[in-house]
């Protein structure tokens, strides 16, 4: 039986990795796009983004200042038990030279699906980049494709602690699976 799920988890990994294939870039590579899609993570007590979601703004800026997207959709959570992913990711934004009027914000982003089906049916988006780390990656190009939207993946920074790396990695292997029968379902 754990054999089993071993190998149904690994499937499904290489699955998004195929799916992603030739989507998938890093930030000076990065093609272009009316927008960048940055999704929510944890912030911190004092409501500032940790590492995590910090190393996703920071492309999303990038890309921005680099003329590679015109504006910028956070989404999140804003009313979670992390604490208002919208609000410390819009401030953290501004605060680094946004133009306020470039963020649309997104606080019912509960997941990386929720992301993507929202960034379509609600934003109308049908191009984007999506900013996030590199195990997060395949899976949110996926997702973003899946719903119609015309999307490349670009690899966040992250300056984080170990744990945190480990964490999130069996995270989003564990992840997996469920996006692949979310992309089967269609």
């Amino acid at each position: 039986m754990v054999a089993g799920l071993m190998l149904i988890v690994v499937g499904a990994n290489v699955r998004l990795w195929l799916v992603s294939s030739g989507h998938r870039f890093g930030p000076d590579a990065a093609p272009t796009a009316p927008v960048v899609i940055v999704p929510g993570a944890k912030v911190g007590p004092d409501g500032a983004p940790m590492a995590y979601l910090r190393g996703r703004l920071d492309v999303a800026i990038e890309l921005l200042q680099a003329g590679k997207v015109g504006e910028i959709l956070v989404s999140g959570d804003a009313a979670g038990t992390s604490g208002d992913e919208i609000a410390s990711m819009t401030k953290y934004l501004v605060g680094h030279g946004v133009d306020p009027a470039l963020v649309r914000a997104d606080g019912e982003g509960l997941s990386t699906r929720a992301t993507c089906e929202r960034a379509k049916q609600l934003f109308g988006i049908d191009r984007a980049i999506i900013v996030t780390q590199y195990r997060h990656v395949p899976r949110a190009v996926a997702l973003c494709r899946a719903e119609g939207i015309d999307a490349d993946g670009v690899t966040a920074y992250c300056d984080c602690r170990r744990i945190t790396l480990v964490r999130n990695n069996i995270r989003e292997w564990l992840a997996a699976p469920k996006a692949v029968a979310a992309l089967l379902a269609r």
